[in-house]
């Protein structure tokens, strides 16, 4: 079946542009695709395909302010990342619920995605989920030095000024994913620059919301992901005192998928040697909760 367009409402009626990839028969469950900052649900269909086709009905969306979800003009638009988190996950994580009410539901975040669910109380509901690029967002895990260098002064340097002056950053333009809202490039300049990064913000609550999570988690990294380096992945991770957690670190020249790198694991070329073992995985899970 082709996928459908529709409108998810975020906790507080934002109406969100989303995705849904019809899963083939039998229906094992319905997974949630969390995206990566600054990054549009176009990057994961490939992948929402393949989970369809492997019996999951699957969810893409974009953030408010991002792609699909943004304005004709982000200047003066509100929208921040606690607002993608508490408000944007939050609320597909529900309507899903609420949806597919006899249904397992799972989730997959990538990057930042894997932040939102555990931010989220919504949580509660899932079967299990699991983090690809998942990290702190701490700006002092970035490696090799001339990586980090690059980020620090687009990110703490030129996105506040650029922010200052239009009232929204161009990322695009800067090569850092789609433009973002005024408040989410300020909160991504703020919280990477942070020792514990966003667990650090107190409005959050984040340490007390990772360390509730009981579900299975898996955490999937890669040695050649320059921003999700084994540090600022161990720091995420290490929140999640509760979870039942495994940690896959994907070796990309042991794989035979060449470079993957941060946004990697998603493009299609990788899909036939990386995708089948975490929708393995996902199977697994929905035999146990049987």
């Amino acid at each position: 079946m082709a996928p459908t367009c529709v409108q998810i409402p975020a906790l507080d009626g934002f109406l969100l542009n989303a995705t849904i990839f019809p899963a083939a028969d039998p229906c094992r469950g319905v997974v949630l695709i969390h995206s990566a900052t600054a990054v549009p649900q176009k990057l994961y269909i490939g992948f929402a395909e393949y989970l369809a086709e492997m019996g999951f009905e699957t969810i893409t969306y974009d953030y408010r302010g991002i792609a699909g979800s943004a304005p004709a003009r982000l200047r003066g638009f509100q929208a921040s990342m606690s607002d993608w988190a508490l408000k944007d996950a939050e609320g597909v994580q529900l309507w899903a619920r609420r949806t597919y009410p006899d249904k397992l539901l799972f989730a997959v975040g990538h990057s930042f995605g894997g932040n939102v669910i555990g931010l989220c109380d919504s949580t509660r509901h899932l079967t299990a989920a699991a983090m690809v690029a998942g990290h702190a967002g701490c700006l002092r895990f970035i490696m090799p030095w001339a990586e980090r260098f690059r980020v620090y002064v687009m990110v703490r340097g030129v996105f506040p000024l650029i922010n200052a002056v239009l009232g929204y950053v161009p990322s695009r333009r800067l090569g850092f994913g789609e433009d973002l809202p005024r408040e989410a490039a300020r909160n991504w300049s703020h919280w990477s620059g942070l020792p514990n990064a966003f667990f650090d913000v107190a409005e959050l609550d984040a340490p007390r919301r990772f360390a509730r999570l009981q579900l299975p988690m898996v955490s999937i990294s890669f040695d050649d992901d320059l921003w999700a380096t084994a540090p600022a992945v161990d720091l995420l991770t290490s929140y999640l005192v509760q979870a039942r957690l495994e940690h896959w670190r994907i070796r990309s020249e042991g794989e035979g998928t060449g470079p993957i790198g941060h946004l990697g694991y998603f493009r299609r070329r990788h899909g036939p040697i990386l995708w089948p073992r975490l929708a393995e995985w996902l199977c697994l899970q929905v035999e146990s909760a049987g």
